[in-house]
């Protein structure tokens, strides 16, 4: 199987391979052609920016452009080929320390492979003295040296490196691309292929799990109740607190286990046990690894939160596209009859002020509001339309 294989629905892949063979072209002398030292992968949540990242990485080390089954396309899939980095954050920002620990890298020539590659997944959450950091290195790397960064628009990173990169812009998946991909590539039945694809609104990671996770299946459909149990004040503030409480379970479930092992890892990097003595500095360095846990804590539970709120979102587009009349694809074609209940009940005008509650809460909450008192403002709204 090739590495472009799980790029999915993506039309942007007959431009990267002819690139992968400037590349190769390039180094044997020949022109650069579209080859530069700086990409900016962009797209939706789900498109696949890192993944699109990734495969083109191990074209580049590739000698025949991404076979997918050479000992370098094996191993950068793998995470372990010598000479393809990656900086990745499951905090809410991207440290400058981290970044200072990874230029040192780029500056290498290629080891092994024929570049000397990094990837930056979710480069949106470089902070300004991280991106500073970062710029000289992508400003004028080594000869050899490529730097991938990823994130949702190009807006999102700071234009003194954006101006630096090429743009590669991803799209959201086509429905049946993602189908077909769960049926092939992960054994899904063809059903509950096309219902994860459509339900997942194009994420491709999200309708993975939907296809087959019953857990994430059980979770959604209890989102989904939510618009339908705000009858008065008592239920607006128990949805609240049940989005808020479902986000902290799937933090837990997300982190603890991992804390735990990364906890005890550390310890045993640093020789606790070992000698009868405690090491120095374990105190301090235990307790920046808890505050980095934290903080991924807190990214794990807004984004539960957030894949809720998109959740009821879609419902309500659904129940205004019904209203109108319009003949579209429904996301939740499955609860057709809970949403012309729904759409009977109210206005076009309500559905869209519910809308907007949805995204006002959304943004609040990526601006660090608090989570209950914003979902509790949002749900008295949805109750009020």
């Amino acid at each position: 199987m090739s590495v472009w294989d799980t790029v999915i629905g993506q039309s942007i892949v007959p431009l990267l391979q002819r690139t992968a063979a400037d590349a190769a072209s390039m180094l044997d002398g020949g022109s650069a052609g579209a080859m530069t030292h700086a990409w900016l992968f962009t797209g939706p949540p789900g498109s696949g920016r890192s993944v699109a990242a990734w495969a083109f990485a191990a074209a580049l080390q590739c000698p025949n452009a991404g076979c997918g089954q050479c000992a370098e396309c094996t191993e950068v899939r793998a995470g372990t080929h010598p000479d393809v980095a990656a900086l990745t954050t499951q905090g809410l920002n991207i440290r400058i320390s981290q970044v200072r620990e990874l230029v040192p890298r780029a500056a290498l020539k290629p080891a092994k492979g024929r570049w000397q590659i990094v990837i930056v997944e979710d480069a949106d959450r470089l902070g300004e003295d991280a991106a500073d950091a970062l710029l000289l290195s992508v400003e004028e790397p080594p000869e050899r040296t490529v730097w991938m960064l990823c994130a949702p628009t190009a807006e999102d990173i700071v234009p003194t490196i954006r101006s630096r990169c090429r743009v590669v812009q991803l799209r959201t998946p086509p429905y049946a691309d993602i189908a077909t991909y769960l049926t092939t590539s992960e054994g899904v039945d063809a059903e509950v292929a096309a219902f994860a694809a459509r339900a997942a609104q194009g994420h491709i990671g999200r309708a993975r799990a939907l296809a087959t996770d019953a857990d994430a299946r059980a979770r959604r459909e209890e989102v989904l109740r939510l618009p339908f149990a705000l009858d008065d004040l008592r239920q607006c503030l128990d949805a609240a607190a049940s989005l808020v409480d479902t986000a902290k379970a799937d933090a837990e479930r997300h982190c603890d286990t991992l804390d735990a092992r990364e906890v005890e890892e550390l310890k045993k990097a640093l020789g606790a046990g070992t000698t009868g003595r405690k090491p120095r500095h374990l105190d301090a360095a235990v307790k920046d690894l808890e505050r980095e846990q934290k903080l991924r804590r807190t990214r794990v539970q807004r984004d539960s939160i957030d894949r809720a709120l998109v959740d009821v979102l879609a419902l309500y587009r659904d129940v205004l596209v019904v209203q109108m009349g319009v003949g579209a694809e429904l996301v939740n074609d499955e609860m057709r009859p809970s949403l012309d209940r729904l759409a009977r009940s109210s206005s076009p005008e309500t559905t869209l002020r519910r809308m907007e509650a949805i995204v006002a809460a959304r943004e609040a909450l990526l601006a660090n509001a608090a989570p209950l008192l914003t979902l509790e403002s949002m749900a008295l709204t949805l109750r009020e339309g």
